[in-house]
């Protein structure tokens, strides 16, 4: 079993700056879906992906607010068979077509596996 490396979330509160800084000065090509809050910076490489997300209510700019995100085809078995490893993730969430899971590594950075590269968005 493996996860590779698919998108890194940026939690801020200034969405279209951020994503105008990305696309004007990387060339990230923006990707933003009715209804979905999220905004998707997709590579045009064979970089990982940045999705922007709204800053939750109680965190501040200026914090570490990164997420790694490993795409995984099956979000349920890839939690189960860590679990059989000694990594628990928390919940399993179902949202607009994918679905996904979070945990922390030892050093407490925030990871998620999601099956979001494989819902056809």
């Amino acid at each position: 079993m493996s996860a590779q490396l698919g998108r890194i979330i940026i939690y801020t509160k200034q969405l279209d700056a951020i994503a105008d800084f990305y696309v004007t000065h990387f060339g990230f090509d923006l990707q933003r879906l009715d209804g979905d809050r999220i905004v998707e910076l997709v590579s045009r490489g064979a970089g990982a992906n940045i999705l922007l997300h709204p800053m939750p209510e109680k965190r501040k700019e200026g914090q570490t607010l990164l997420k790694l995100v490993f795409d995984v085809k099956d979000v349920d078995d890839f939690c189960r068979q860590s679990k059989e490893r000694g990594l628990e993730f928390g919940p399993v969430h179902r949202a607009d077509g994918y679905s996904f899971a979070n945990t922390k590594d030892p050093a407490k950075n925030s990871i998620s596996v999601s099956s979001r590269a494989f819902a056809g968005l």
